[in-house]
Order: C-alpha cells, then sequence, then structure tokens
C-alpha cells in the first residue's frame, strides 16, 4: 500500500507522534486532515506542511467530546475526501495510584484514550464499509499488556483498546477493511515529560517512520522497539512483587496530547 493520493485523518495531530505521522504522510503525498483540542497547534502544522507543497486540512476538537469530533471529521471529509486510513492517535495519561484514588482522572483517561478512538472510528468506519476498502489505526501502548503501579488507568485503557480493535479486525476482516493496532514504547513527547528514565526511548520522528513503514503491510498488531516488546510480555507473567521492585510507583504527570 502507498500513502500518495490517500485521505488520513489523524486525532491527536497537535504534538508527538500525531504531529511526525502528519508531516510524514504529507510528505508522502497523502491529503492530510488533523483535529486535536489546541487550534493554534494545528495552524502551526498546517502552515508546515503547505511550505513544503503538502495538502492539509484542519478541524479542532477534543476527542472526548463525540458531536463535536464526529463534526470534525465530517469537515475533513468534506474538503478532502472520504478517509482511507484512520489513525486514532490522541490519548493522555496521568498518574493513578491507589492511594488517592483520582476517580474524575480515571473517567477522563478512559474518555479519551478509549472512548475517543470508539468515536473516531465511528466517523469514518460506515463509509469504509460502504466503499469495501480502509484502514483504521489505533494508538495503544506496550503498556497494554501490564498493569503498572501509578498508572493502572492507562494501561487499563489500553488493554481495552487492544480489545476493541482486535474484535473490530476479526469482525471487519472479510469487508475490505483493515484494523491495526499500534503498541509503541517510549516516545519523547509531552505525555512522557516528567517520567523516571525510561528504556529505548525514541523521538517522534523515527517513531512515525517506523509506524508508517508497518502500516504498508497493514498488519493486526505493531509493537516495536521489539526488543522492549519481547520484555513487555514477558512482564506479564512476571510476579507481583518482581514489578513491585522494579518499577517505582511514583510517577509523572503527564498530559493530553490529543
Amino acid at each position: 500500500m502507498t500513502f500518495t493520493g490517500r485521505t488520513t485523518v489523524i486525532t491527536g495531530a497537535s504534538s508527538g507522534i500525531g504531529r511526525a505521522l502528519a508531516v510524514a504522510l504529507a510528505a508522502r503525498g497523502a491529503r492530510v486532515g488533523v483535529t486535536a483540542r489546541r487550534a493554534d497547534r494545528l495552524a502551526d502544522l498546517a502552515r508546515e506542511i503547505r511550505a513544503t507543497g503538502g495538502t492539509v486540512e484542519t478541524a479542532p476538537a477534543d476527542v472526548a467530546d463525540r458531536p463535536a469530533l464526529l463534526a470534525a471529521v465530517r469537515t475533513l471529509e468534506a474538503r478532502l475526501g472520504p478517509a482511507d486510513l484512520l489513525i486514532a492517535n490522541a490519548g493522555m495519561s496521568y498518574h493513578t495510584g491507589a492511594a488517592e484514588m483520582n476517580v474524575p482522572r480515571v473517567e477522563e483517561i478512559m474518555r479519551v484514550n478509549f472512548l475517543g478512538v470508539v468515536y473516531a472510528v465511528e466517523a469514518v468506519l460506515p463509509g469504509m464499509i460502504e466503499r469495501g476498502h480502509g484502514h483504521v489505526v489505533g494508538m495503544s501502548s506496550l503498556a497494554a499488556f501490564k498493569g503498572f503501579p501509578g498508572a493502572a488507568a492507562y494501561c487499563a485503557s489500553k488493554a481495552a483498546l487492544n480489545a476493541y480493535l482486535e474484535g473490530l479486525r476479526i469482525e471487519l476482516r472479510s469487508k475490505g477493511v483493515a484494523v491495526t493496532t499500534v503498541c509503541p514504547g517510549f516516545v519523547n513527547t509531552p505525555i512522557v515529560a516528567n517520567n523516571p528514565a525510561m528504556p529505548f526511548l525514541m523521538e517522534p520522528d523515527e517513531a512515525a517512520r517506523r509506524i508508517l513503514r508497518a502500516l504498508r503491510r497493514r498488519p493486526g498488531v505493531f509493537s516495536f522497539p521489539w526488543p522492549l516488546a519481547v520484555l513487555m510480555k514477558l512482564a506479564k507473567w512476571a510476579p507481583d512483587w518482581l514489578v513491585a521492585k522494579k518499577v517505582p510507583t511514583k510517577r509523572g504527570e503527564g498530559e493530553k496530547k490529543n
């Protein structure tokens, strides 16, 4: 699969992986529609892409606001054409430890990281099924494979997303619509700015390059970098006492990347 001439919709495109993907896809000839909460950052992104001859349209929206997101995607498709590729990238992370039981934060994380993807899929999937082709990509995390202290809600939201996308992938395989779950490791974005030392940390541009290379094959799941992916899958079977000893409970606040 090539990206030239294809309409791509990206949520959470104002920073981090989403922004890097928008720039890279535009450079590969895609028509890129971007949405995020921060209109000023979307405008900066659009200027950068257009300065190099790329095609981009913007429509600000918060993925946790279902009507706003549906309207934003409709706007982007009206300007660029029906979506061939959706990259539901918006997400957030905050410390959610047992001591404080910050339930409002837990609810917010689930709305953005899980329901925000559901809303984005809702916006494009009926058209993809009707046309008989399309590619839905959800940005999950290697954190989906293990619940970690201090990040219980984040891990839970990504685990829920993995199961949801897996169910869609199996159901849609005969309808011409591919579904890919992307599970990155640590990427140097604001969402991890206050974390402790992170192994195999990579820059957003490198993450975007790896993701786009993988998406050409339309895999069911793409986890990277592979050494960390192997470690995380092994960690799923690690005893609780070992995880408690090796993983610090106190974590950085992070932020929305929506």
